[in-house]
C-alpha cells in the first residue's frame, strides 16, 4: 500500500514539509481501513477509490485510479440489450466487455445497430455464460424466458453478479411460472435466493444479492402505481382492475406479423386478455405489499407508438378518504424516491413526459360517486421497464450512487 502511493505521497510530503510536526498526529476515527505512512500522517483507505491523508492540521485527498466494473450483455442485439449498451456506455464506472448475441456472432455490433457506429468497436460474441463469468463482474441477460435459467450455475454465481431481464426468477412458485410461461424451469434451485429487483421497494435486499430478477415493464408500472395504497390497506385487494397500454418495442425485435407497421398503425387492440404472463407477477408482488392474496384483472393493449407504458388501475376503497390523505400516503413511500414523480393534483401521467428516461410518473383520482380510486402510471418500457432498472440494480449491487448513468432527462418531442 505504501509502495502503491509512494510517488504521490513523496510529492505531497515535499510540498507540505512545513506541516511536519514533532507533536503526535491527531488520528480521526474512520470505519474504513487506516495505516501510518509517516510519523505525522495517517493514510485512510476510503471505498478502495481514494485515499485521505490526515495531518495534525489538515486533511488531504488523493484520487486513486479507478478500477472499472466490467459488464457483459447476453442478448445485446435486442431492444432492451441495445438500451443496456447505450446506458452503460454513458456510465462512468462501467466498461462493457462482452456484447453477446447468438444471432449475430462475429458481426460488428455497430453494424447491427447503426446508432453504435464509431462508438462501439466490438464484435458480437456468443452466450457462453461460463466463459463470460471469468471475464466480467456483472452479467446482464436480456433474453427470452428460459435462457438464463438454462445457463446459470452455482459456480457462475460464485464468480459474478447476474441481472436477468427475463421472467425466469421473478415468480417464486415454480408451478405458477411453468403454467403461465408454458416451459419447464431449468434451475428452480435459485428461485428462492433471487431478489425481485424493483429498487424502490426491495432496495436493501438488492444490495446483497447474487441474482437479480429484473421486473417486467407492465409489472413495474402497475406495481408502482398501486403499491402505496395496497401497502396501507386502503383498497380491496380483490377488486383491482389494471388497464395497460404499451408501445410495440415491448414485444421485442423479432419479426412478428401482429407487429408489422400495417398491422399496428392507426390501430389499438387488446391482447392476452385474462392470459397475459405478467398477471401472476403483479399479483404476487402486490400480495406481499397487502399482506394478503391479491387477485387482479389485467388487460394489456398494443398502441401505435415505439416506446412507453401507460397504466390506469381501478380499485374499491375500503373507506372514504380525502385527496390530502391519499397524497400523504404516496409521499410517504415515494417522497424521497428520485425516479418516481408523484404529479400534482389532477395531472394525469403521459408517456411522452417519461420517454427516454428512468422516471415513473404516477398519480391518482378519487371517484366519490362510485367509491373507487383510479391509480395511474407512465414509464418508458425499455428504460425503467427494462434496461434502466437493470442499471439501477447494478448500481445498488456495487455500492454506487443509484442514479449513476441514469440522469438523462426525458426526451421531448
Amino acid at each position: 500500500m505504501q509502495y502503491q502511493y509512494a510517488k504521490k505521497l513523496k510529492i505531497f510530503l515535499h510540498k507540505n514539509a512545513h506541516l511536519n510536526r514533532k507533536k503526535p498526529i491527531k488520528i480521526h476515527k474512520f470505519k474504513k481501513k487506516e495505516c501510518k505512512i509517516h510519523k505525522n500522517y495517517v493514510l485512510h483507505i476510503m471505498h478502495k477509490r481514494c485515499i485521505i491523508v490526515t495531518s495534525y492540521e489538515r486533511t488531504f485527498r488523493f484520487q486513486e485510479e479507478r478500477k472499472m466494473i466490467k459488464a457483459g450483455i447476453i442478448g445485446a442485439t435486442g431492444y432492451a440489450g441495445n438500451e443496456l449498451a447505450r446506458l452503460l456506455l454513458g456510465h462512468k464506472e462501467v466498461e462493457v466487455a462482452w456484447y453477446g448475441s447468438r444471432s449475430y456472432v462475429d458481426q460488428n455490433y455497430g453494424d447491427v445497430f447503426r446508432n453504435m457506429f464509431k462508438i462501439v468497436d466490438a464484435k458480437c460474441l456468443d452466450d457462453n455464460m461460463e466463459k463470460l463469468a471469468d471475464e466480467v463482474d456483472v452479467i446482464f441477460t436480456a433474453t427470452p424466458q428460459g435462457l438464463c435459467g438454462s445457463l446459470v450455475t452455482e459456480e457462475i454465481l460464485n464468480k459474478v453478479k447476474i441481472i436477468d431481464l427475463s421472467a425466469d426468477f421473478r415468480i417464486k412458485d415454480v408451478a405458477t411460472y411453468e403454467k403461465w410461461y408454458g416451459i419447464k424451469h431449468q434451475s428452480p434451485q435459485f428461485i428462492d435466493e433471487a431478489v425481485y429487483g424493483l429498487c424502490e421497494i426491495n432496495r436493501d435486499k438488492v444490495k446483497g444479492a447474487r441474482l437479480i430478477a429484473n421486473p417486467g415493464c407492465y409489472t413495474t408500472c402497475s406495481i408502482l402505481s398501486i403499491y402505496p395504497l395496497a401497502k396501507e390497506g386502503l383498497i380491496d385487494p380483490k377488486s383491482i382492475v389494471v388497464d395497460a397500454k404499451s408501445g410495440t418495442s415491448g414485444a421485442g425485435r423479432g419479426a412478428k406479423v401482429p407487429n408489422l407497421f400495417c398491422e399496428v398503425n392507426e390501430n389499438i387492440k387488446a391482447y392476452g386478455v385474462t392470459t397475459h404472463r405478467h398477471t401472476p407477477e403483479i399479483e404476487e408482488q402486490l400480495s406481499y405489499a397487502a399482506g394478503e392474496e391479491v387477485i387482479i384483472n389485467f388487460t394489456p393493449h398494443l398502441v401505435p407508438m415505439q416506446r412507453g407504458i401507460l397504466v390506469t388501475a381501478y380499485a374499491n376503497l375500503k373507506k372514504k378518504v380525502t385527496y390530502d390523505e391519499v397524497r400523504a400516503i404516496y409521499d410517504k413511500y415515494y417522497g424521497n424516491e428520485f425516479f418516481i414523480r408523484v404529479l400534482d393534483k389532477d395531472v394525469c401521467p403521459e408517456t411522452r413526459w417519461v420517454e427516454g428516461s428512468n422516471f415513473v410518473d404516477v398519480n391518482f383520482k378519487i371517484d366519490e360517486r362510485t367509491g373507487r380510486i383510479i391509480m395511474m402510471g407512465a414509464l418508458d418500457n425499455l428504460i425503467k421497464g427494462a434496461a434502466g432498472q437493470a442499471v439501477q440494480n447494478m448500481n445498488l449491487l456495487f455500492g454506487l450512487p443509484e442514479t449513476e448513468g441514469l440522469m438523462a432527462a426525458p426526451m421531448f418531442p
